[in-house]
């Protein structure tokens, strides 16, 4: 297919899935962890986190918000020929997840494959996934994201257990006319690698909290500017920004950095959810939808980043 023939890709449909079970910063707090709720919510904007139970796991949670999202788009299994995991947290790597979810879909046989770019990790997929929809790979994906991190969080680290939370958001992607996905606008810093991650012989996430702020208030203002540029609009055009909900004070600087207008809807979702890695973005575009802050069509701007260091943007409409 020539460029002059490629199709373009849209959102078609949105599902989510937060466990039921939720813990408080007070409920940290009485397992002994030298912290308060006054001192979490300061220093990241988190009043609580959901924690999936024992029989929940990355598969079930992923096939759980993507069969909500091709509900939503009116397809089923049949419909669907390719399928994108991001994840970071699966506990064994191998076999990987994506199959799994696609046959409890009844979409057995497809092409899919697990991605891990982290916190970035659902962004890289949802490009390369309409990329595969606009040059003719597949007539339709569904592309999730889903992250159990509790399963790898040390309870006596600070600085990582009032972070992270468990969830799993999913989007069909299908064929448009007009631009429903723009181009992605990516990148990474393997230099950096050290500042977040498993480190060798360990067994749980370790971070380097205030050097991580450092790096993304600064590296991830041109990413921005750079997805609107690609999709031929600027930060005023925008209706919403739906940031990795990594920490409230993180969002709060790059909305100052990039003097986005008060009219431009932010995700917040970090309050109640937490950080939720390659789950954050979409969970957090599910929640604007679901409430009624935006509407379908309007234009938002998607920006992740984590793990690796990996980053990405990408203006989308809203579906």
């Amino acid at each position: 297919m020539s460029p002059a023939t490629l199709r373009q890709a849209r959102i078609s449909g949105i599902g989510e899935h937060r466990p039921a079970g939720v813990l408080t910063n007070d409920d940290l707090a009485a397992r002994g962890l030298e912290t308060t709720d006054e001192w979490i919510r300061t220093r990241t904007g988190i009043a609580s986190r959901r924690v999936a139970s024992d029989t929940e796991s990355v598969i079930s949670m992923g096939t759980s918000a993507a069969a909500k999202a091709m509900a939503e788009a009116g397809v089923d299994g049949t419909n669907i020929d390719m399928l994108v995991l991001a994840t970071c947290s699966m506990r064994n790597a191998i076999p990987g997840g994506a199959a799994r979810i696609a046959s409890a879909i009844g979409a057995a046989g497809i092409g899919a494959f697990d991605l891990n770019a982290a916190c970035g990790g659902f962004s890289y997929a949802l490009s390369v996934a309409a990329d595969a929809v606009r040059c003719g790979s597949a007539r339709r994906a569904v592309v999730v994201g889903s992250e159990k991190l509790t399963d790898w969080i040390d309870w006596e680290d600070r600085g990582t257990c009032i972070l992270f939370g468990d969830g799993a958001a999913a989007v069909v992607v299908e064929p448009a006319d007009e631009m429903g996905i723009g181009p992605v606008a990516w990148g990474s810093d393997g230099d950096s690698h050290a500042l977040v991650g498993v480190p060798e012989g360990d067994w749980a996430i370790r971070m380097n909290g205030p050097a991580v702020f450092r790096w993304a208030t600064t590296a991830l203002v041109p990413v921005a500017r750079r997805a609107c540029e690609l999709a031929g609009i600027t930060t005023d055009d925008l209706a919403a920004f739906v940031p990795h909900q990594a920490n409230a004070r993180i969002i709060d600087a790059l909305v100052r950095a990039l003097r986005l207008p008060d009219s431009v809807v932010v995700a917040h979702d970090i309050a109640e959810t937490g950080n939720t890695s390659a789950a954050s973005v979409p969970l957090a575009l599910a929640q604007l939808v679901a409430t009624g802050q935006v509407r379908s069509g309007e234009p938002a701007l998607r920006l992740a980043f984590g793990a690796g260091l990996t980053y990405a943007g990408q203006v989308i409409r809203i579906p």
